[in-house]
């Protein structure tokens, strides 16, 4: 039987790592609002063949490219209610001393304070959000 970890409290805003994409001390905004987690990636591009790849850049100096063979596409709201196409990859991020194996969405963020997005499917059952902590 799997023994529940007891929840962490964390605030509105948490650094935040991608140990497999090499991206370290991120902030991310915590969103109880939106369902998925989202990184600020550009360049999203699919390669044709077999399998196909999913490759894009991500924050960093200089930009790096990463590239995915197991991923998936999928109908996500954004912020302004509207239902956009996004590429989905499973990776581990860590949160608060916690990594998680979990489901990102990439889209270009860049018009956002926040290069990563963490919502509550993440959230559920781990933490519990303090608004009135950063970091």
């Amino acid at each position: 039987m799997k023994k529940n970890k007891p929840k962490q409290i964390i605030g509105r805003r948490e650094t935040v790592d991608f140990p497999e994409l090499g991206l370290f001390g991120i902030s991310a905004k915590i969103d109880t609002g939106a369902y998925t987690s989202t990184l600020h990636c550009r360049d999203i591009k699919v390669t044709e063949g077999n399998p196909k790849v999913l490759c894009f850049k991500v924050l960093g100096s200089p930009e790096k490219e990463i590239c995915f063979k197991e991923f998936i596409q999928k109908n996500i709201k954004n912020s302004f209610g509207e239902v956009e196409k996004r590429y989905v990859i499973k990776t581990k991020i860590k949160i608060a001393g916690r990594a998680i194996k979990s489901i990102i969405s990439l889209t270009d963020r860049g018009a956002m304070r926040y290069p990563v997005l963490i919502g509550r499917k993440l959230l559920k059952n781990k933490f519990i959000v303090d608004v009135s902590l950063n970091y």
